[in-house]
C-alpha cells in the first residue's frame, strides 16, 4: 500500500514541476530589446500572480481616438514586495505611463521596466538584462 501511495506523490510532483518551468519563459524569446516603447492610459485590470504580475492599460490613439488594451507584464509578485509594491500600489483608474519593451509577436504585450504614477517612478521588476 505505500509503495503506490509513494510513486503517485513523486509523479504528481514531478508533473507539477514541469508545469511551472514551462509556464516561465527567457526575456529574449517573448520580448524585443530592440522594440522599447514609452505608453500613457489609464489602468483597467490588476493581476497579482506568479510567476508575474501584470497590469493592463486602455491606450488612447491621438490621431484617431481609439482605445487600445494593452497587458504588461512586471516581475513576480515577491521581487515587487522588495522594490516597496504593494497589492494595491495600481489600481483601477489609475492614471500611468509605462517605459517597456514590446512583444516579438507585435501583439498589445510588453514588459514594464518603469511605471510612472503621480509623477513618481516605481521600478517594475523587468527580467530585461537579466541574461534571460
Amino acid at each position: 500500500m505505500r509503495v503506490p501511495v509513494i510513486i503517485v506523490t513523486i509523479a504528481l510532483s514531478v508533473s507539477l514541476t514541469a508545469t511551472s518551468a514551462l509556464a516561465h519563459h527567457s526575456f529574449s524569446s517573448e520580448y524585443d530589446s530592440k522594440q522599447p516603447i514609452t505608453l500613457k492610459g489609464v489602468v483597467t485590470k490588476v493581476e497579482w500572480q506568479n510567476p508575474h504580475a501584470y497590469f493592463f492599460v486602455n491606450v488612447k490613439d491621438d490621431t484617431t481616438g481609439a482605445l487600445t488594451n494593452w497587458a504588461l507584464e512586471m516581475g513576480a509578485p515577491s521581487g515587487l514586495q522588495r522594490l516597496g509594491w504593494t497589492r494595491n500600489t495600481l489600481q483601477v483608474g489609475d492614471q500611468v505611463t509605462v517605459e517597456g519593451t514590446r512583444a516579438r509577436n507585435g501583439s498589445n504585450l510588453a514588459n514594464a521596466r518603469s511605471v510612472f504614477k503621480d509623477g513618481k517612478k516605481l521600478g517594475a521588476g523587468s527580467s530585461e538584462g537579466q541574461g534571460n
